[in-house]
């Protein structure tokens, strides 16, 4: 199943295909999407139908859209990736090159991997409230189209542009932290894989495996302490004078005001909510020299 309106999905789909074919991958159904709103329900039926693995091609926002079809159901997921940033590619070490992506799918392995929740929405990479709900509002399929990689930077800074200072009140159910107050606020970021945003780091240890949430508080600031504070995100800094870092499986989030939250790029509930980890929730084909909280070997 291809999301034919990714950035580079109907020129994909057909190589795909032929090349899946030319590694004896038995294909029984092809879907080229151009709505990708039906997606999950594709993916639903060929489940039902009792299909045993499910080829997905897209970018992050297209895996997000189905984990919650596939989370613990047991049928593994292969992918294509086709998006923007492919942080859950990038995450797991699937090639971005579709040749090799489609060997991984024919020679990989089968692994389970967590998966973040968002009240009930599943989610891969990351959930942000703040300046990352902002950049999904300004993020736009044409943006993608016209600018790719530069799509995130663009609308990082139209997202800056409108931003309003927010404050935050964490709790942990499980006791693990004291519960904590910051005010004064860019973004809240609460990620269950190792890269989100097009290459940002939740923490230079974080894995998506590791029964763990990445909670990243910014504070806003000065033009230079947000450059500073984006270089922190791309090395994964813990705790930074811009950045508060710490790990939780279960935290409860409310903030002043009440705020729209950005799941894996787009914008599916609202504060307050409870964000948790679904262990081992998604069975999923990866490259077999990959292992956990490692750097990318592409």
């Amino acid at each position: 199943m291809v999301n034919a309106r990714a950035r580079t999905g109907s020129k994909a789909y057909l190589r795909a295909i032929e090349k899946l074919r030319g590694l004896s991958v038995p294909l029984h159904s092809t879907f080229p999407l151009h709505d990708p709103a039906r997606l999950p329900e594709t993916v639903n039926a060929a489940v039902d139908a009792g299909h045993d693995l499910i080829i997905l091609g897209g970018g992050d926002g297209s895996v997000s859209s189905v984990v919650d079809v596939l989370a613990h159901r047991g049928v593994p997921m292969g992918l294509l990736p086709l998006g923007t940033a492919n942080d859950f590619a990038r995450t797991l070490h699937i090639p971005t090159n579709l040749d090799e992506a489609c060997r991984t799918i024919a020679h990989g392995r089968i692994v389970d991997i967590d998966l973040g929740r968002c009240g009930n929405n599943y989610y891969v990479n990351r959930a942000s409230v703040g300046l990352g709900a902002g950049v999904a509002e300004a993020m736009s399929p044409k943006l993608k189209k016209w600018t790719g990689a530069l799509a995130y930077p663009v609308a990082t800074i139209k997202a800056l542009l409108r931003h309003q200072r927010f404050s935050a009140r964490l709790t942990f159910p499980d006791g693990d932290h004291e519960p904590q107050e910051h005010h004064g606020l860019l973004q809240l970021s609460i990620a269950n894989g190792r890269y989100f945003g097009g290459g940002q780091l939740a923490a230079h240890d974080a894995g998506i495996d590791d029964a763990t949430l990445d909670i990243s508080v910014m504070r806003h600031g000065s033009v230079h302490d947000l450059v500073i504070a984006a270089r922190d995100l791309k090395r994964g800094a813990l705790d930074s004078d811009h950045i508060h870092h710490l790990r939780t499986a279960r935290v409860d989030v409310v903030t002043e005001p009440d705020l729209p939250i950005n799941v894996d790029g787009e914008l599916v509930d609202a504060t307050p909510q409870r964000f948790s980890v679904a262990r081992n929730a998604l069975h999923v084909m990866v490259p077999r020299t990959w292992t956990d909280a490692s750097s990318p070997d592409f």
